[in-house]
């Protein structure tokens, strides 16, 4: 939500009258699986199921540096899941996540 300012001579005055914005919901332009292999390094294997393979492959060399020696126990492999999802929302890439347990527990 974005407020306007509009200044007086006492100081500024903040409206809160919310403004509308136009989202646009675009189509993933690929998808990516990151599975899970296990408790030796390297612990993800990243597989392409669509999209341009030049850029599913750097966005997979991206993602192996930041999980390649971390295994999903790991208190560092959070904010690393986080930063490729981050990355994946950038680049418009889906991204699912076969790690070999539900994750709602």
């Amino acid at each position: 939500m974005e407020t306007h300012t509009s200044a007086k001579s006492e100081g500024v005055i903040v409206s809160q009258v919310p403004t509308t914005e136009v989202v646009e919901v675009l189509e993933p332009v690929g998808h990516v699986q990151v599975i899970y292999l296990g408790p030796v390094s390297p612990h993800y294997e990243c597989r392409m199921v669509f999209g341009d393979e030049e850029q599913i492959q750097a966005f997979v060399d991206r993602a192996d540096a930041r999980l390649r020696l971390i295994p999903p126990h790991d208190p560092q492999f959070r904010r690393n899941r986080e930063r490729v999802n981050r990355d994946a929302e950038r680049e418009n890439l889906l991204v699912e996540w076969v790690l070999g347990y539900d994750e709602e527990n």
